[in-house]
């Protein structure tokens, strides 16, 4: 039987230069807990799965609203993974990110990995609403397959607007019935962890980094935008998040040198 699940968070300035959590709402699967921040100027938020999902035919969500000065962290407690139906008519499973974030307010959106187990198939949306003064770090990383298992059908799409504007779209798929040589050379040249990690911010407005490599199977891109993306390839999670952590470190030192230049 296929589970239909919304979590919601919002998250708005006190007043006291803190981060209130008026709604902290979980369901099903999605069990939602306030968890101590290593930074105490931001509220942090942590999914933590309740029970296996997303199964085929699961219609999973999360929905998180940062308002305007807010300053929020969400991550979760392990990797997601997906998992194949039951039945030979199962239908594909879908989870649908939503973010909103406000005037001046701030969002890291930091889940762990998504695992795409064989004989899974999952359509992952993310869809990120900013206002024009917003910033927002943003971490996605896909495994496919477990450890020595072929992976599943992945199928993810990110799409972030700023102000009203689009800033970025773009859609990836992997697995059985993705478009031809998606695991070759000129894709993914036989890596099994693939991740892209987002910095849109207000000081980059003037100045953004130039486009460069960080490392063999890593790039920088500078956006049409107060924003950055970063893409890498790797032979697994591990390595994968080295590479995303070294990248985010120096994107925040950059935007904190801008902001205070």
């Amino acid at each position: 039987m296929s589970v239909t699940a919304t979590a919601r968070i919002t998250a708005v300035a006190d007043g006291r230069g803190s981060t209130a959590l008026p709604v902290l709402e979980s369901e099903g699967p999605l069990a939602l807990r306030r968890t101590r921040s290593p930074d105490p100027a931001y509220t942090r938020v942590t999914v933590v799965g309740a029970m296996s999902a997303p199964l085929g035919g699961d219609r999973l969500a999360v929905e998180v609203l940062a308002g305007d000065g807010a300053r929020l962290t969400v991550d979760s407690a392990a990797a997601t993974v997906a998992l194949p139906g039951a039945g030979p008519d199962a239908v594909p499973a879908s989870y649908d990110v939503r973010l909103r974030v406000g005037e001046g307010a701030e969002l890291h959106w930091l889940p762990e990995q998504i695992v795409s187990a064989y004989g899974s198939e999952l359509d992952l949306t993310t869809r990120a609403d900013l206002a024009a003064t917003a910033r927002l770090v943003l971490r996605e990383e896909q495994v496919l397959g477990r450890h020595g298992e072929r992976t599943g059908r992945l199928s993810t799409r990110l799409t972030v607007r700023r102000a009203g504007r689009p800033l970025l779209d773009q859609q990836l798929a992997y697995g059985p019935g993705a478009p031809g040589g998606w695991d070759g050379a000129a894709v993914l040249g036989g890596h099994r962890a693939v991740g892209q990690l987002l910095v849109v911010d207000p000081a980059f407005e003037d100045a953004l980094p130039p486009p460069r490599l960080l490392g063999p199977c890593a790039a920088l891109t500078p956006l049409a935008g107060p924003a950055v993306l970063v893409t890498a390839l790797a032979a697994d999670a591990r390595l994968l998040r080295a590479v995303l952590d070294e990248a985010l470190e120096g994107l925040l030192k950059e935007t904190t040198a801008l902001q205070e230049a």
